[in-house]
């Protein structure tokens, strides 16, 4: 297995990428941000790497050093850095055949990469289902379960979505495994609908999370003591869905068909801003949908309760 990695775009995703597989034995090459200072930073965080900050043919000569290149740069940006890359002069008409490169996005495919799979490069991505935080390449503290979190965010087990080339595929592959991570293959043009899981999973949740910490504190709790209620909550209740499954560890009004709480909870949101309401309503259809063992009922349940709340007949 190819074992160098050039990185572009050495944010959160990619640093922390690199920052593992050199420890796992790789040779970090080019390391590419937007400045040099950011540059700089991401070497001293990942511990090796050949600072760059634009591209030059000199900034294409160390990239191309590597058997592997990541792509690590925004999902809007992915686009324009594989043209830009691809009309940099390289050290000769071959010098992108043989090479790996791989992005990490996970709503778009292979085809973003065109320009450079055109120059004889094999293309593909690679995306872990895994959420990481401004801290996670720095010194950071313990969590509740022992793992620092901020330092060193899990990846062991992580379901890492590829696509591709075969030979990126493989590359991929290999890189995940590396990692302790599970790589499943999936198609381009299921990507757009795998990303969205993680948002509705992760990405929303932290809305959620803060809308029900902001009640809260218009109740009188302080920040600390409304996050300090409601992180044992979602810990066991994740908890519950790892050891029950989601409908057997499902709790709440809607669950116990207790539609009048329901009510009771609309009309009590109504005095929050209206996002808080109606993303209540949202979840409480979206949950008799998935989780009701009759949500033909349960969502006919849900629409009284809503009515009820809003003063409408039912």
């Amino acid at each position: 297995m190819a074992r160098s990695l050039s990185i572009v775009g050495a944010g959160r995703v990619g640093a922390t990428l690199a920052k593992r597989l050199r420890s796992l034995g790789w040779r970090i090459g080019a390391v590419v941000t937007r400045s040099p200072r950011t540059a700089r930073a991401a070497v001293r965080a990942i511990g090796a790497g050949e600072p760059h900050s634009n591209f030059t043919s000199a900034s294409l000569t160390a990239i191309l050093a590597a058997d592997v290149i990541l792509i690590t740069t925004p999902d809007d940006s992915l686009a324009s850095v594989a043209e830009a890359l691809a009309k940099i002069a390289a050290p000769s008409r071959r010098a992108w055949r043989g090479k790996v490169v791989l992005h990490a996005s996970g709503a778009l495919d292979r085809t973003v990469l065109a320009p450079l799979a055109r120059l004889g490069a094999a293309a593909g991505s690679l995306h872990p289902m895994q959420t990481f935080s401004g801290r996670d390449i720095h010194k950071g503290h313990k969590g509740h379960n022992g793992h620092n979190r901020h330092n060193r965010p899990v990846l062991k087990g992580v379901t890492f979505a590829i696509e591709g080339d075969a030979g990126a595929r493989r590359t991929a592959r290999a890189i995940v495994r590396a990692l302790g991570g599970v790589p499943i293959a999936i198609e381009g043009r299921d990507k757009p609908a795998y990303h969205a899981t993680a948002v509705l999973a992760a990405g929303s949740g932290f809305a959620l999370i803060e809308a029900s910490v902001q009640i809260l504190e218009r109740l009188g709790f302080s920040r600390r003591r409304a996050l300090q209620t409601l992180l044992p909550l979602i810990r066991q209740m994740l908890d519950n869905i790892e050891r029950l499954g989601p409908r057997a560890a499902w709790t709440g009004p809607v669950s116990r068909g207790d539609y009048d709480v329901v009510a009771r909870h609309a009309r009590a949101l109504r005095s929050q801003p209206p996002e808080f309401a109606q993303s209540y309503a949202a979840l409480a259809r979206l949950a008799g949908r998935v989780l009701s063992k009759n949500p033909a009922a349960a969502l006919r349940g849900i629409e009284r309760a809503l009515q009820k709340s809003s003063g409408g007949s039912s």
